[in-house]
């Protein structure tokens, strides 16, 4: 048995509009469902506009770029995700300011926000890390007090709910990640969603190359080449037709896994506020000083017997590439604590259950 973290699911009409971009020849950036995807990922978020990309974290440069994001600026980063986040910035010469986590729902900490804005501050990119949403009130409000900017990184939180509203629709500019293991998936691939007409256009602009709409070749800028293919925009707009069917699994999935882990000492089960509908893009749980086993040595053990899992993501300001010398205890403590248990679509009850007695009993047994 194996059992792997993700897999996407690519039973609907993938096959159909892929085929018919090979058949008709519109295999590059142009053709009708790159159009199709922006337009109704959009609308599923209740944003006027969409912007697809070759991956999120062209998405997160991209949005950067157009809010004139550039050097000696600083960006507010969680520490806690993936390392793309602060990359992101890190391209446009501006510097990530890393903020630690709340320990109740693993995200950004809204608290801490204020101590580490300075006239250098540009914006802040809260992320949905893992499928549950940030607080973005508390951190909205913070940000229109500061005249920042706020992109709202949902790369994995797509059909996740904040207070009713879709996250993706509570930034200035939200963005998205369609990479294989997210909830639905363009093999690789991102996208911009926003309200503002100039930023769109500013986009577009500057996703082609900044070349002129109006003089073939001229480009008065430097640009990006950071475009979708309409064969990508067909696996994506296909996906999208399924999106609420893959959350009412993923959701019931994590139910089961919550009544089968419930109650197993050192086992911190994947949390949910009451203003969040949590998509658990993946199942997480915290292994605790009460379990037997370190969390790599569950991880090794389960690996033994067929199951794959990943660590949560390692915290950034502790890697040498954005090293900062200062402590981050929440997220750091999540950093080492923290599991991915197997999250697809397509995991059956019954693979849940022999995961979670594999855990069950490696805690009895002490591995």
């Amino acid at each position: 048995m194996r059992i792997p973290v993700a897999e996407p699911d690519l039973s609907g009409n993938e096959l159909a509009y892929v085929s018919e971009c090979v058949k008709t020849e519109w295999v590059s950036s142009l053709g009708r469902y790159v159009q199709e995807f922006e337009t109704s990922m959009a609308a599923k978020c209740g944003r006027r506009y969409g912007v697809s990309v070759c991956n999120g974290t062209a998405a997160l440069h991209l949005a950067l770029a157009v809010l004139g994001v550039g050097p000696g600026d600083e960006v507010i980063v969680p520490s806690l995700t993936f390392v793309a986040t602060a990359n992101a910035v890190s391209y446009t010469g501006a510097r990530p300011v890393f903020v630690d986590s709340e320990p109740e729902y693993w995200q950004m900490d809204p608290s801490l926000l204020e101590e580490l804005i300075t006239e250098r501050t540009k914006a802040i990119i809260p992320v949905d890390l893992y499928g549950h949403p940030v607080d973005m009130d508390a951190i909205l409000e913070i940000a229109r007090r500061h005249n920042l900017y706020v992109i709202e990184d949902a790369a994995e939180a797509h059909g996740a709910l904040y207070k009713g509203r879709p996250c993706g629709s509570l930034g200035d500019i939200s963005c998205f990640s369609f990479y294989g293991n997210k909830v639905i998936t363009t093999g690789e691939g991102g996208m911009l969603l926003m309200d503002d007409e100039e930023w769109y256009q500013r986009a577009c602009f500057l996703r082609d190359h900044a070349m002129s709409a109006t003089e073939r070749y001229y480009h008065p800028e430097i640009g990006f080449n950071y475009r979708l293919t309409n064969i990508q925009a067909a696996l994506g707009l296909a996906q999208l037709e399924r999106l609420d069917e893959f959350v009412r699994i993923k959701r019931r999935n994590a139910a089961l896994y919550a009544q089968r882990l419930q109650g197993v000492p050192g086992i911190t089960l994947a949390p949910e506020a009451e203003w969040a509908q949590n998509v658990y893009w993946m199942y997480s749980i915290l292994v605790e000083d009460a379990y037997p086993l370190s969390r790599d040595e569950l991880m090794a053990a389960l690996r033994e017997r067929g199951v794959d899992t990943r660590p949560f993501f390692r915290a950034i300001h502790t890697m040498p590439c954005h090293y900062r010398e200062r402590s981050l205890p929440v997220a750091e403590n999540l950093a080492a604590r923290g599991i991915n248990l197997p999250s697809s679509v397509k995991l059956t009850e019954e693979q849940i259950d022999y995961i979670c007695q594999q855990i069950i009993e490696l805690g009895q047994q002490g591995g």
